[in-house]
């Protein structure tokens, strides 16, 4: 086997780079364009598996050995730049144009340095999911899985060879089954939770060293969960390889391998296009995991991704010399790695807000600059590294004796130090930053003073939560709001959009029971409750659907309660980034028509003619929003 064409380059690899760069970036820009495009990230694993593999197995076969330190150099030489670049930008725009956000952000940097990143969101429970947060470096969780990967997978594949000597069919069945058993466990460990929400359920939680984690969270950003594409990327590499081809004499055997491919792109296509989000609304319990990910979607992009892939790097399928060959995808696939970090930071800095969905226009705008960004990291610190460019001219500089050469290194060394200033002072910004809440997180923190939990006893103690900007993260600070076993006469049940509104709902005698990413159905055991006791007023405000779907079931059990109650109002909705919006507000809408007693208050066209009301996730209440929604509610129950 020639050397040179055992690992020849394969354009069609990097065709495929950018197609599943493009669908992340499109899925990031807005969840509504491609709703599967985070599958883009699972797709990179499985090139991955077969890249890494296949050169550990070529190195193996050609030189006896793998050389460890070798394969981790050029691994560093590839991936640290870059990352090591973006790390100090984001930390240098924070601490000069978002200071509030540095305390938060401190832990993200040091997670994404040491390549933990993903096991960091896992642990302190920083969602991903999380629409609401300033998150500039969420995205480096995949990097994580890939180095945790790199760091293992040369020493796994030594120890593999040595034991079963080489051969492929066997060893490609074997990590084959390996992915398919990693499936298995996904959808194992997903199912009990199926149902599970955000309420803190057992089913919702895994326990890791006994610390309670999300389950959602531990299966999609786990390197055990999300191996299962490195796995079957890994076991192609045994079965083929672009040596089995010769370049120049097409052979027979590309008709089939073209078909199989087709069938690969339609397939993905297919998911990018019709899988959800990775979470999704649920009627009883707000937001569970797309059951379809977990229970063998992973498994079916791996399978349509290998199809691919073994079509790309056949030297005479159209699918790789004109398809994924074309230059433009080839150009976009080189610089992808750079893409994917660059595209999300920028994205966050213009919008602030991940659940934010940018417009045409925008993205646009938005991405020529992260092309232009990553076209600059590219050139000019990427390739000088891995290519040793920059090792020689720093040896140069160093041993320069000419006048002339002396004159610009001292002006060099003017340059550079005046160029570190900066950096250093940012990052000195970040080591002592205290942690602070952001304009949402305060206001939610502030409502909780407002708030009483009707369903305790007669004196409420109400333990109240911090909510860390950008993070899912509470710290309890108690507070106690008595009540006397009175008749509540106007109670409002809401969940964070009203909770921003509680105080000023209270200084207009409203009894406010708020709480943050409640589900709908906690109406309906409120309401049951409050009549079980005899302390159902005359009026009844509820404004919740933030969160999760409801149904027509679900209402008409809320009603049951609340039947002899004078005036329920009920709330609709803005929430545009999430899809259960409008099928909500149609729902509620029609509710006048089956009762009597129930008004319907439009926030939601209040809040598309006002959106100075609202924060800049378009969703929650800013200082003056607050007031317009309390007096809007106290105008629907005639006060």
């Amino acid at each position: 086997m020639n050397r040179q064409q055992s690992l020849r380059y394969l354009p069609g690899l990097d065709g495929l780079r950018a197609v599943a760069v493009i669908a992340v970036i499109l899925y990031h820009a807005n969840k509504s364009w491609v709703s599967g495009g985070f599958l883009g990230v699972e797709v990179f694993f499985v090139i991955s598996g077969y890249l890494i593999t296949m050169l550990l197995i070529n190195e193996s076969q050609e030189n006896g050995k793998i050389n460890f330190r070798a394969f981790w150099m050029r691994r560093a030489r590839r991936l640290l730049p870059a990352l090591w670049t973006l790390l100090i930008g984001v930390t240098t725009y924070c601490a000069l144009f978002e200071r509030d956000t540095l305390g938060n952000l401190r832990g993200d940097v040091v997670a994404a340095f040491v390549y933990g990143f993903n096991w960091f969101q896992i642990w302190v429970g920083t969602s991903y999911f999380s629409a609401f947060g300033f998150v500039p470096l969420r995205h480096l969780w995949s990097l994580a899985v890939e180095e945790q990967f790199y760091l293992v997978w040369p020493v796994l594949i030594a120890v593999v060879l040595k034991v079963f000597g080489r051969k492929p069919l066997l060893l490609g069945t074997l990590f084959f089954a390996a992915s398919i058993a990693v499936s298995i466990y996904v959808a194992k460990t997903f199912e009990p939770g199926a149902n599970g929400s955000v309420l803190e359920t057992p089913d919702h939680y895994i326990a890791i060293f006994g610390h309670a984690v999300s389950k959602v969270d531990f299966l999609f950003l786990g390197t055990l969960g999300r191996s299962g594409g490195l796995l079957i990327g890994s076991a192609l590499a045994f079965w083929w390889k672009p040596s089995m081809f010769h370049s120049d004499h097409p052979t027979s055997e590309r008709h089939i391998v073209s078909v199989v491919g087709w069938v690969g792109v339609l397939g993905l296509g297919a998911m990018l296009w019709t899988f959800h989000d990775v979470v999704e609304g649920g009627v009883d319990g707000g937001t569970s995991g797309y059951a379809p990910l977990f229970q063998g979607g992973f498994l079916l992009v791996g399978l349509a991704s290998i199809a691919i892939i073994a079509a790309a790097v056949h030297p005479h399928t159209l699918l790789a010399t004109r398809v994924l060959g074309n230059p433009i995808l080839v150009y976009i696939g080189q610089r992808s790695y750079g893409l994917y970090l660059f595209h999300w930071p920028i994205f966050q800095f213009y919008r602030q807000f991940a659940g934010r969905g940018l417009n045409v226009i925008e993205f646009v705008l938005l991405f020529a600059l992260a092309l232009v960004v990553t076209e600059v990291s590219y050139r000019f610190i990427e390739l000088p590294v891995r290519s040793g460019g920059l090792r020689e001219a720093w040896g140069k500089f160093r041993h320069s004796r000419l006048e002339s050469d002396r004159e610009k290194r001292q002006g060099i060394i003017a340059i550079g130090v005046v160029a570190a200033v900066v950096p250093i002072f940012a990052l000195v910004s970040l080591a002592t930053a205290q942690v602070k809440l952001d304009d949402i997180g305060q206001s939610l923190a502030d409502g909780e003073s407002g708030v009483v939990n009707v369903m305790t006893s007669t004196t409420v103690a109400v333990s109240t939560t911090t909510v860390l900007s950008g993070t899912d993260t509470v710290v309890p600070s108690p507070s106690t709001t008595t009540l006397d076993g009175q008749v509540i006469e106007i109670i409002a049940i809401g969940d964070s959009v009203m909770l921003g509104a509680a105080n000023v709902l209270t200084e207009r005698g409203i009894t406010v029971d708020a709480l943050k990413s409640r589900p709908f159905r906690q109406a309906l055991e409120i309401g049951n409750y409050l009549k079980s006791v005899n302390r159902l007023g005359e009026i009844v405000i509820i404004h919740l659907g933030t969160n999760n779907y409801v149904d027509q079931k679900t209402l008409d059990d809320i009603m049951v309660p609340l039947a002899d109650v004078d005036t329920v109002v009920f709330v609709t909705n803005h929430v545009p980034s999430k899809k259960w919006q409008d099928p909500n507000n149609v729902l509620l809408r029609g509710m006048p028509d089956q009762y009597g007693n129930v008004k319907i208050l439009d926030w939601y066209t209040i809040a598309v003619a006002h959106p100075e009301y609202l924060y800049g996730d378009k969703i929650h209440l800013n200082p003056e929003g607050q007031a317009v929604y309390a007096d809007l509610i106290m105008q629907a129950i005639g006060k």
